[in-house]
């Protein structure tokens, strides 16, 4: 079954420390979802969102490892998670909880108050997009580690996938581990799996491309003539003239960033069922709101 995302974005709740005063600095920044020890209880730890050095694999030159949660989210939509982020990370957490609609509480160091309130204040005035996630291939869950790490493998490649718990006639490619198509030990690889998934696609069926970096994750909603994507961008730092390909023929949108306000997409170009444009800059997180054409 598709699961929309809620009309309201749901926004995650924060806990900055016990007690009156970091409750006073978390209100003054913006929060309004303040968390209490007990709300921290019997929830899915996550792992701190960024970018990882691969041991052994330090050159310079290597594509960057990130850490993401993204397909955690995807893998179990009703579940409660919760990140304890040190200093500097709080707003990358919340950026990842928000856009894939997640039920989280983010336990983050005081100094965090001002970026994360800034972050949540963003999402909290976005307008409503009441839309269908969108997927290009299926994975079958069997619940194993192998299916869990190539679920955070395609998310981190943007290759979108649909969780189900069947082979799903609505996919070309349906991916389940075990099966011949798919032995278990081709998953032992699960970066040379995902391109092989890739390849299997092709790159002009896929409904989402990046271009110019590698360490932004997008999560596409779309549907009724209206696409939203969110770009979260785990490098830390931020990146100038991000370029995104889209399936569909839109005629128009604009980019929403924290701190920055509406931005105009630039190089806005459809044609040939594809959209392609540049987004100026995206320093944590950004929003993107695309119409169809007529």
């Amino acid at each position: 079954m598709t699961v929309l995302l809620a009309a309201a974005l749901t926004l995650p709740c924060i806990f900055a420390g016990g007690g009156a005063a970091a409750r006073t600095n978390l209100e003054t920044a913006g929060v309004t979802r303040i968390c209490t020890d007990a709300d921290l209880g019997s929830r899915e730890k996550l792992a701190s969102p960024g970018t990882a050095p691969r041991p052994g694999l330090a050159s310079p030159t290597r594509s960057p490892w990130i850490v993401a949660n993204g397909w955690r989210f995807l893998r179990n939509p009703q579940g409660k998670f919760l990140y304890e982020v040190p200093a500097g990370k709080a707003a990358l957490a919340a950026a990842e909880a928000i856009a894939y609609g997640a039920d989280a509480a983010l336990k983050i160091d005081a100094a965090d108050a001002g970026s994360v309130g800034t972050l949540v204040k963003f999402a909290a005035a976005l307008p409503a997009a009441d839309l269908p996630p969108v997927a290009d291939v299926a994975v079958v869950d069997d619940g194993s580690a192998a299916t869990g790490e190539v679920m955070n493998l395609l998310a981190r490649r943007n290759l979108l996938f649909q969780v189900v718990q069947a082979p799903s006639p609505q996919f070309r490619v349906n991916i389940a581990i075990g099966s011949p198509e798919y032995p278990r030990e081709a998953a032992g690889d699960p970066s040379a799996f995902a391109l092989r998934i890739r390849r299997q696609l092709g790159d002009d069926q896929r409904a989402l491309r990046i271009f110019g970096s590698e360490v932004v994750i997008a999560r596409l909603t779309a549907g009724g003539g209206r696409a939203r994507l969110h770009l979260i961008n785990y490098g830390g730092r931020e990146i100038e003239g991000l370029r995104v390909r889209l399936r569909g023929t839109y005629a128009g949108g604009e980019a929403r960033v924290p701190g920055a306000g509406t931005v105009m997409l630039q190089d806005f170009a459809a044609a040939g069922g594809f959209t392609e444009f540049s987004v100026p800059r995206i320093a944590t997180y950004a929003v993107i709101d695309l119409r169809a054409s007529p």
